[in-house]
């Protein structure tokens, strides 16, 4: 196990400098950062002096990846790629661009919290969700329950997320007056505004995901296994729980883990849909404002997210099946 997680861990800085090096590279081959400050200070008609005094005050004002004006590691260190980019991996975020004051960090905490309010439930529900009814499903395999349960499936994965989040807005808030519409109130007052968000994003998911555990469980049925099973007399319950269940764990978790770090970022549809301010609505207001140093630290998180979800997925794997090690 810890050689595992050391290798782990050195994949993880190499996978996180070259995302930070290919998204500081894609940026700056797009933008200056001269039309930074000219976006960011309202034109192409702001003089060249305020352009200067904006670069000066945010970092902005030195060579991109090598200073010719210093000596030794300065020559690497004072620049902007260090101080926007290398800096991450202290969790040291900065300022953002557009903005005269306030700290990233603080503002990435505050609205994971949020974002985690609305995908930790998410989560949980939509594993249990899925799993639940693509079992019954592969139960009642060839009848009509799962016809109409796969034609469901089909229908529902076939509509966009927007016509679920137009339609949910439309009857629970403005026809039954079920849920406010948008917004987002602290403690257990969020909960009345993170009820319709949660279910759209369930049923807009549950098509697919019901669809693809659904396949896996079929080809567990058919395995000798299975069979040896129903020879010893087990009931068809016992079978599909004990034996089928346990041995499609492991795509089951594959699959469930690899959505985890979409919905720990927040979902832009939804977030921006009903006004939540969590990192979702955090990115999309970023790429509107062209805020590098924002899209930067998300890119960063993202990244980081996604690399811990792995390890904790391929550890997972020993726990649902013991024959696998980590090695």
């Amino acid at each position: 196990m810890l050689g595992y997680l050391s290798r782990r861990f050195v994949y993880a800085v190499l996978v996180l400098l070259g995302v930070n090096l290919a998204t500081f590279i894609l940026f700056f081959t797009i933008n200056t950062p001269d039309d930074m400050a000219r976006l960011n200070l309202g034109g192409k008609r702001v003089n060249q002096a305020a352009i200067e005094k904006w670069k000066a005050e945010r970092g902005y004002d030195k060579p991109l990846y090598i200073n010719p004006n210093r000596e030794g590691t300065a020559r690497l260190t004072d620049t902007i790629f260090w101080d926007r980019s290398v800096s991450l991996f202290a969790l040291e975020f900065g300022r953002p661009d557009s903005e005269s004051a306030g700290d990233i960090g603080t503002e990435v905490a505050q609205r994971m919290w949020v974002s985690l309010q609305m995908a930790l439930p998410l989560f949980v529900l939509q594993v249990l969700a899925s799993t639940a009814f693509a079992l019954l499903l592969a139960m009642f395999r060839n009848s009509k329950l799962d016809f109409w349960g796969v034609v469901s499936c089909v229908f529902m994965l076939s509509i966009s997320s927007l016509f679920y989040i137009i339609v949910g807005q439309f009857l629970f808030s403005r026809v039954f007056k079920l849920s406010p519409i948008s917004g987002y109130a602290p403690g257990l007052d969020a909960v009345k505004f993170l009820l319709l968000p949660i279910g759209l994003s369930l049923i807009a998911r549950l098509g697919g995901e019901a669809r693809l555990y659904r396949a896996m469980f079929l080809e567990e049925i058919g395995k000798d296994y299975v069979r040896t099973a129903r020879a010893k007399g087990l009931s068809e319950s016992a079978v599909m729980f004990r034996h089928v269940l346990r041995n499609a764990l492991i795509p089951i978790v594959t699959s469930a883990g690899s959505y985890l770090p979409y919905v720990f970022l927040g979902s832009l549809v939804f977030e921006s849909f009903f006004g939540l301010p969590g990192l979702g609505a955090y990115v999309i207001e970023a790429i509107s404002r062209q805020d590098f140093a924002i899209v930067r630290t998300m890119v960063f998180v993202g990244s980081l997210l996604y690399i811990a979800t792995y390890v904790l997925i391929d550890i997972a794997y020993t726990w649902v099946d013991p024959r696998v090690r980590l090695s």
